[in-house]
C-alpha cells in the first residue's frame, strides 16, 4: 500500500534554541514548539534543530526527537560514542522522560495508566492509529496537575513508558481527553482552544555516557 506524501511546509520559528546544559559528549537543550527536530525533504523544511545546531556543533547528532508542536527538553550528542550509548539507553528503555500537558475536560480520578497499542496508518500519512491486530504495545503513565472548571481542562504529567509515534497524542484522544491545540488528533473545538500544541517535555533522566552518573534535565513548562 502507498503512502500518502507529506505536504506540510513547517511556518518558519522564531523562537531560539536553548541550551540547558553542555560538556563534551552532549548537549541538553529547550526545543520551542514550532520547530522541526530534523530537517525534511522538502527543501522549504530545511530549518531545524539539527540544522540549527551544527552551525556551532558541527558534530551534533539527534539522539530523538520531539514533534514539530511540542516544546521542551531534548539530548543532543556531540560524538559517535555518546551518541550509541545514550541511544541504547532509549532502546533499552531506561531513559525516563516526563510530559506537562494541557487536556480538554475533566480528566476523573487522580492517576491512571493508558495501555492501547500503536500502528502506522499508511492511508493517512502522517496519522498513527490504534490496532490491536499491527499495532506495538504502547503504555502511557498519567498523573492529575491541576484543573479548571470554564472551560474545563485538566493539567497533567505524562510519563510514556514506550515511545510510540504521537504516543502521547493518540493516547489522549483515545480516552477522550485530547491535548488542546493538537492538529492531528483534536477536535475543531479543541484546536480553537490554543495557540499551540500544548504538549511540552519538561524532564529527561538518562546515564551519563562517560561516567555513568545519572543525569537529569529539567525544562520548565511555558503555559
Amino acid at each position: 500500500m502507498q503512502t500518502k506524501p507529506d505536504n506540510f511546509i513547517a511556518p518558519f520559528c522564531h523562537s531560539e534554541i536553548d541550551i540547558l546544559f553542555q560538556d563534551e559528549h552532549f548537549l541538553l537543550i529547550n526545543k520551542p514548539g514550532g520547530l522541526l527536530s530534523l530537517s525534511g525533504k522538502n527543501p522549504l523544511n530545511k530549518d531545524s534543530v539539527h540544522f540549527r545546531l551544527v552551525q556551532n556543533f558541527p558534530t551534533a547528532r539527534l539522539v530523538h526527537r520531539l514533534d514539530f508542536g511540542t516544546s521542551g527538553i531534548m539530548v543532543v550528542a556531540l560524538n559517535k560514542v555518546a551518541n550509541a550509548h545514550i541511544g541504547k539507553q532509549f532502546q533499552a528503555g531506561t531513559v525516563v522522560k516526563s510530559y506537562t500537558a494541557m487536556l480538554y475536560g475533566n480528566v476523573p480520578g487522580e492517576s491512571g495508566v493508558i495501555e492501547l497499542p500503536i500502528a502506522k496508518d499508511p492511508e493517512n500519512f502522517p496519522l498513527q492509529k490504534i490496532c490491536a491486530e499491527s499495532g506495538k504495545t504502547a503504555r502511557t503513565d498519567y498523573t492529575v496537575i491541576d484543573r479548571t472548571s470554564s472551560p474545563p481542562t485538566t493539567r497533567v504529567l505524562f510519563t510514556p513508558q514506550s515511545g510510540r509515534t504521537h504516543q502521547l497524542r493518540i493516547h489522549s484522544r483515545e480516552f477522550g481527553h485530547s491535548i488542546l491545540g493538537c492538529d492531528l488528533y483534536g477536535t475543531h473545538e479543541t484546536l480553537a482552544m490554543a495557540q499551540r500544541l500544548m504538549l511540552h517535555a519538561t524532564r529527561l533522566e538518562f546515564d551519563h555516557p562517560l561516567t555513568g552518573e545519572r543525569v537529569s534535565g529539567f525544562s520548565p513548562c511555558p503555559f
